[in-house]
């Protein structure tokens, strides 16, 4: 498998692709392309054309969750390409409008039934498997005290907004060859210990070989030091922390963590 980011915060010195507060990740496996999460914008396509990345050939786009900065390049997207025969994987949730606590929009632009118009739609709150060796979490069960969750704005379902808990939020589970796990998530809203132990539990397999993608630890606080004590425990041969991890938590996991620098043109080959 190779993984490609597409959108980070970061880039490169001396590689000049685009940069935004997001996540999108093209991923090859076989005959499989498949592209998790769109950003924020069309800064997705522009680095594809750049890193020569033909996303007409996708056969998979997955989403982490419904946050705009995860979804927003879908209107992009659709402008860009006949969508009809790629199959969108993502929670039930993951379409319902979304708001911050002052009221704004921060949800996806397309509706549920907008987007089964637009792609293959496949809504999936149970696990499924997208291939033999690569597999969506579905929705992620509180498995560490820790890491309960906190609400972000709010979520509207059949007219009620009600706190959003962020239940639409998961993650990829990669079967690697040294019989171990590669996980990708998004922002891991869930917890990323939670995530890691849904995964374990599904594929049957405890090493955890690399983990990818946002962990959303923003503050210097117990609960970044619980993570970081959990993430010492696997004995991590990759981390790679993006998009939403402030520098206080990218250094304390410097300390004791085999973390690399995660930026916009970076090739993961597993």
């Amino acid at each position: 498998m190779k993984i490609t980011v597409l959108v980070d915060n970061n880039t490169y010195i001396d590689r000049y692709y685009l940069a935004e507060p997001a996540v999108a990740y093209f991923i090859e496996d076989g005959e499989m392309r498949l592209l998790f999460d769109t950003g924020y914008s069309d800064v997705f396509l522009r680095n594809a054309h750049t890193l020569d990345i033909d996303l007409k050939n996708m056969t998979y786009l997955v989403f982490s969750h419904g946050h705009n900065d995860h979804t927003g390049g879908l209107k992009y997207l659709t402008s860009a390409l006949n969508c009809q025969n790629i199959n969108l994987i993502a929670h039930p949730d993951c379409f319902a409008p979304k708001y911050d606590d002052n009221g704004n929009y921060i949800g996806a632009p397309f509706t549920e039934a907008e987007i089964s118009d637009i792609f293959h739609f496949m809504p999936a709150r149970e696990p499924l498997w997208l291939s033999p060796k690569l597999l969506f979490l579905g929705e992620i069960t509180q498995s560490h005290s820790w890491e309960a969750r906190c609400a972000i704005g709010t979520i509207e379902k059949n007219g009620a907004k009600s706190p959003d808990y962020n239940y639409d939020d998961t993650a990829l589970v990669y079967l690697t060859d040294d019989d171990g796990i590669f996980i990708i998530t998004g922002c891991s809203h869930s917890g990323i210990a939670n995530i890691i132990a849904q995964a374990q539990k599904l594929t049957g397999r405890a090493k955890i070989s690399g983990i990818l993608g946002g962990f959303h630890l923003l503050e210097d606080n117990e609960r970044l030091h619980d993570t970081v004590d959990y993430l010492r425990s696997l004995e991590l041969k990759m981390l790679y922390p993006a998009h939403c991890i402030s520098l206080a938590a990218k250094a304390a996991m410097l300390k004791y963590l085999p973390i690399t620098e995660v930026g916009v043109g970076l090739k993961i080959e597993l």
